[in-house]
């Protein structure tokens, strides 16, 4: 059993500023994954069995953090997948739920969406604009496709 908690615990980083302890997604999802007793296991749900106890069939591991890499127990809890649609629309993370930066993970608002796409117009790159405004590239080449902050 110690080398089990041994390895549980060498994948894993504190983010100081949420108390997540994350693991670097493996699985679909952004979820890490485990090898347990020869089984390969989410590395959320090995976390709970380990410091909560066995996980009830039928039942999920929700994160009440939200983030799929927290392996942290205190951030996890026993729910139905009801449960676990009831907690993702109530924190509005559902599709179409809250757009632009009323999102819960927005990086930008909407002025700053507005002053982007002014400078992609007059060809400003998109790597400077991303530097400029502390974002991925990726992001803001998704301002200009139109798949991100279409609305603005």
């Amino acid at each position: 059993m110690k080398g089990i908690i041994d390895r549980f615990y060498e994948g894993i980083v504190i983010n100081k500023r949420t108390c997540c302890w994350e693991v670097e997604p493996t699985a679909k999802g952004g979820y890490g994954k485990i090898n347990v007793f020869g089984k390969t296991m989410l590395y959320h749900r090995a976390s709970f069995e380990l410091h909560l106890g066995k996980i009830p069939e039928e039942m999920m591991v929700c994160h009440k953090c939200d983030n799929p890499r927290c392996v942290n127990p205190i951030h996890l809890f026993l729910g139905s997948a009801q449960d676990n649609m009831d907690d993702k629309i109530s924190k509005g993370r559902h599709r179409g739920a809250k757009k632009g930066s009323k999102h819960h993970k927005a990086k930008l608002v909407e002025w700053q969406v507005i002053e982007i796409k002014n400078l992609l117009s007059a060809g400003e790159s998109q790597q400077r604009i991303a530097d400029m405004y502390g974002v991925s590239q990726s992001l803001i080449n998704n301002i200009k496709t139109g798949k991100r902050w279409k609305h603005v």
